[in-house]
């Protein structure tokens, strides 16, 4: 995709975020809509060649709209300022659905590309399931942690919003107790898209591959 021309935008709505401007700039949307759907769909069919569980992803569904809900923000802006998708098995973007182990990536208006894998705050009864599976699973889950190609590409787990005592339910002898803190159970890196923009496609699936081993290790809880 033209990722000149996303960034340009996104940065230009960034500067006007209000309905009438982006009505008026709605074609360039539509236009960069399009090509972003293509990357998803190519981006589905490549990461179906070693996860095949999301090959039945639907790449409309995928893709994240625009318009920000305001309803519960205090900023009362309309739009998002990037592009975002979410790629899984059970074709369902926001964790409170149920959406489990998922490849996310979004690019910015200051040509950020994030690039992710895991589960980002899943719901209470999931996040439990988690923390028992890796009580459960201590050995798989050490394992996991010492994987070479997601450590080199991703380094640790993400820490944020971790929690300072054990949870409610679990020990504080009980193995990997600082991980079982986590509330979100996911690795992320950031690039600047201009260095890969050539390769987009082709980088993504293979941070994808990278992550593969921790999202396995999350459908099996």
């Amino acid at each position: 995709m033209h990722i000149r021309d996303l960034t340009q935008f996104l940065a230009e709505l960034s500067e006007n975020n209000n309905r009438a401007w982006f009505v008026m700039n709605k074609p360039r949307y539509d236009i960069l809509r399009a090509e972003f759907l293509e990357l998803v769909t190519a981006l589905i069919a490549d990461i179906s060649k070693f996860d095949p569980a999301v090959a039945a992803c639907n790449p409309k569904k995928a893709l994240f709209r625009i318009n920000r809900d305001m309803r519960f923000s205090k900023e009362k802006i309309p739009y998002k300022t990037h592009f975002s998708a979410a790629i899984n098995a059970s074709g369902l973007k926001k964790p409170s659905q149920g959406g489990g182990a998922t490849y996310y990536f979004h690019i910015d208006q200051t040509g950020t590309l994030l690039i992710a894998g895991g589960e980002w705050m899943p719901p209470s009864e999931r996040l439990r399931a988690i923390r028992q599976h890796m009580v459960e699973d201590a050995a798989g889950f050490s394992k996991l942690l010492k994987n070479k190609k997601l450590k080199e590409t991703y380094g640790e787990l993400q820490q944020e919003g971790k929690l300072m005592r054990p949870p409610k339910g679990f020990d504080a002898d009980m193995p990997h107790l600082e991980y079982l803190k986590l509330k979100s159970f996911i690795v992320w890196k950031e690039v600047d898209v201009k260095k890969v923009s050539t390769n987009l496609e082709k980088t993504l699936a293979s941070d994808f591959k990278d992550a593969y081993p921790l999202i396995t290790w999350l459908r099996q809880a």
